[in-house]
């Protein structure tokens, strides 16, 4: 692995036993990474890349402009995100346990008298992974049956740059606690993803016909995905 310069670009190269090159603009930031079979030598790789900085740069400019995510007071009348839809933040202050309820158009917070911005933040986070608790199970089940493998464990955790990560030789994977703020259809297909590296490690072509095959709108949510506003953890 190594890095090559073309100009302002930064291209992170990888050298393995692929057939053909592979290129890839990354969120949030637009980091580039490029793959090539182990005899393509530099200048090859050098004369690719500047074919295809006019490509490189506009993959770049649509995160740029990809909306982030204000900062959270958690004040009344906030937009809050719960599977893709948005919501209003009601707050109501009562001597109670915290709570947390959804209608049409609110997500009220129901939280003790002087509870902080910081406290509130905690308890919104927690509904959030309980929610995912419940959602994540079955849609581990289904595709464990679609394809044939095990996932012996998961979790949610906050992640400053991915939506998901797979130990293999563990067969866990963990989940952004963000996907709970996004559509059902990105949560599975990060799901979908993760299990898939049980069937094939790396990101080459084997990876990706899995993924046409058992999941061929995957590139769909995927960019949907990537053209939602960002939570603070993929900034």
């Amino acid at each position: 692995m190594g890095k090559m310069e073309i100009g302002s670009l930064k291209v992170q190269v990888v050298k393995k036993d692929i057939k053909n090159i592979h290129l890839a603009v990354y969120p949030p930031k637009g980091s580039v990474r490029l793959s090539s079979p182990r005899n393509v030598n530099d200048e090859t790789i050098r004369l690719y890349l500047v074919s295809r900085i006019g490509w490189i740069r506009k993959q770049q400019r649509k995160f740029e402009k990809q909306d982030r995510e204000p900062r959270r007071d958690y004040v009344p009348r906030e937009s809050h995100y719960f599977l893709g839809q948005r919501y209003l933040l009601r707050l109501e202050e009562k001597n109670a346990p915290p709570l947390i309820t959804l209608t049409n158009k609110y997500l009220t917070l129901q939280v003790r008298p002087v509870t902080s911005a910081e406290q509130r933040e905690k308890i919104l986070n927690a509904w959030y992974r309980k929610q995912l608790k419940q959602l994540i199970p079955p849609l581990i089940e289904k595709w464990e049956r679609i394809l044939d493998v095990s996932v012996e464990d998961w979790g949610i955790r906050h992640m400053k740059t991915k939506w998901g990560t797979c130990k293999i030789e563990a067969k866990r994977i963990r989940l952004n606690l963000e996907l709970a703020k996004k559509p059902i259809q990105c949560l599975e297909f990060i799901i979908v993803h993760e299990m898939v590296h049980l069937l094939e490690r790396k990101h080459n072509e084997i990876f990706f016909a899995y993924m046409n095959r058992y999941l061929p709108k995957w590139k769909m949510y995927r960019q949907e995905l990537n053209s939602l506003p960002m939570g603070k953890g993929l900034t």
